[in-house]
């Protein structure tokens, strides 16, 4: 109880991590979608021969984490790269699925 309100007392946040999502999901496709009030990101593992594959994880954001997410993501790979360096972003072929989605705009995403 005293932790907790140190804690309060400081502005910090207290996150817990559950044994299960702690495990993580393996996903090797992101689809994004949005709408004016909403990003929504679907993580998707696609298995070679495999002519189906199911949503495995779905998160909801609003355009501001967006936005810090990509931030995020961009500073975090940059100190990889710097690490490790460069990632290599091979081609791939593309992916035929039946998403309702327009995949050349997700494309062109990928490309810029």
């Amino acid at each position: 109880m005293a932790d907790q309100k140190e804690n309060q007392k400081q502005g910090q946040i207290n996150i817990e991590l559950d044994e299960k999502v702690a495990e993580g999901t393996y996903s090797n496709l992101a689809i994004i979608n949005h709408s004016v009030s909403e990003f929504v990101v679907d993580f998707v593992n696609i298995m070679p021969g495999v002519p189906k594959s199911k949503v495995k994880s779905r998160i909801i954001l609003t355009p501001q984490h967006a936005k810090r997410l990509l931030k995020a993501l961009a500073d975090n790979v940059n100190r990889f790269e710097n690490s490790h360096g460069e990632i290599k972003d091979y081609e791939q072929p593309p992916i035929p699925l039946n998403f309702g989605i327009n995949w050349s705009s997700i494309k062109k995403a990928f490309e810029s």
